[in-house]
């Protein structure tokens, strides 16, 4: 089974930025929507953001405004781009791959720690 490997997370101080990557095999990520879910402590797992094959977009409300994602087909790397961070953001984020027009179910990484302290 193909694997997602993701990096960035960290600790960061509130309104600063981080950038998390994750990367997959070619065949995984040229058919398939990527994205980032997270789960904080004591909450319910949160969509983040998601990106198409065509670049089509989507955030949590949560976020809209402050992260981007993008993707890099020629690295097969998605990026999720975390501006204006708050306490509120910290949380395991975990990066997805849904393969589209399948029924296969999603791919997930390990989840990498995103700590934002005030």
């Amino acid at each position: 089974q193909d694997q997602l490997v993701e990096s960035g997370g960290g600790l960061v101080q509130a309104g600063g930025s981080l950038t998390l990557s994750c990367e997959t095999s070619r065949s995984t990520f040229s058919r398939s929507t990527m994205g980032w879910y997270r789960k904080a402590p004591g909450k319910q797992y949160e969509l983040v953001a998601s990106i198409t094959t065509g670049g089509r977009t989507n955030f949590g409300d949560s976020v809209k405004g402050r992260f981007t994602i993008s993707r890099d087909n020629a690295k097969n790397i998605v990026y999720l781009q975390m501006n204006s961070l708050k306490t509120e953001d910290t949380a395991v984020y975990y990066c997805y791959a849904d393969r589209e027009r399948s029924t296969w179910a999603k791919l997930w990484g390990q989840g990498t720690p995103v700590t934002v302290s005030s």
